[in-house]
């Protein structure tokens, strides 16, 4: 069964889709694991990849449950229909995500700007672009699916 993908409000994510599984709905918002520091301390926080964004698997009698939820804002529409996304789209993503991302020391050479192939992993043979370097990630501009990535470098 194809998912549905729904706007919501900015940092919101997370809630809606608590909100949506309590109603019985299948939802999906994919997320990563960052390191934020403030001034006293550094903490790991789980933030979504698709900001304002989150998947659904509506059954017919539940598209319309899904407004029921605070901070849903839309569907997302394609060509005026609902936009689709494929079951193995959000397999592959949940696959990704579920896998270690640590890439290898090779990455020293690379520079802000540059352009990539992935050759390894769900992603492999997409192309990207090299969008910052940290001292513990780097992040990469997925040019086929408009979707910016991080990965540790460690």
């Amino acid at each position: 069964m194809d998912w549905n993908v729904i706007y919501v409000k900015s940092r919101t994510e997370k809630k809606v889709e608590a909100a949506l599984l309590k109603l019985g709905i299948k939802a999906y918002c994919p997320l990563v694991t960052e390191t934020h520091q403030w001034s006293d301390r550094k903490k790991k926080v789980q933030v979504p990849i698709l900001k304002s964004y989150v998947f659904v698997q509506p059954s017919a009698k539940e598209l319309d449950m899904v407004f029921q939820v605070p901070h849903v804002v839309q569907y997302l529409f394609w060509l005026g229909k609902r936009a689709v996304v494929k079951d193995h789209e959000i397999t592959t993503m949940q696959n990704w995500l579920s896998t270690s991302t640590n890439i290898q020391p090779l990455v020293e050479t690379l520079q802000p700007g540059d352009h990539i192939t992935i050759k390894t992993g769900p992603f492999k043979g997409k192309k990207g672009c090299v969008k910052e370097l940290g001292k513990n990630r780097i992040q990469i501009l997925l040019l086929d699916l408009d979707i910016k990535i991080t990965l540790d470098r460690n």
